[in-house]
């Protein structure tokens, strides 16, 4: 945990408060997020079957990255009183509204990773 008066997190806030771009990139970015979104994208899903889902993340990750968008009010937790007790997550009406910037990130990723996979085999055959 970095103060909140360090030049960094100073220099942070002023682009998140500055910059939409920044700011959503603040919410969404990372390493599990957006393959916990594009997961939530399509529907509710239970806590084990979005673990299931996700090659390679922690439990404890998958704890504190859904708990950061709740808090952002991307993600919503629904807690079912049943034995053994049942947990789903789903994107709020908020999150609901990022779905075209997901799907258009996810194209442009794509697009990128073919085109610069070609340009570094046409370079290694040169």
């Amino acid at each position: 945990m970095r103060k909140e008066t360090s030049t960094n997190a100073l220099n942070e806030k002023q682009i998140n408060d500055t910059c939409g771009m920044a700011y959503s990139l603040s919410i969404i970015g990372g390493r599990w997020k957006p393959a916990i979104l594009c997961r939530l994208a399509y529907g509710k899903m239970r806590y084990s079957d979005l673990k299931n889902s996700i090659d390679g993340i922690s439990e404890r990750m998958l704890v504190a990255q859904l708990r950061e968008l709740e808090k952002d009010y991307i993600v919503k937790r629904n807690v079912y009183a049943v034995v053994p007790p049942r947990v789903e997550y789903e994107l709020t009406d908020l999150g609901l509204t990022m779905r075209p910037m997901l799907q258009a990130m996810s194209d442009w990723g794509n697009m990128h990773r073919k085109t610069t996979v070609r340009k570094k085999d046409d370079t290694a055959v040169a």
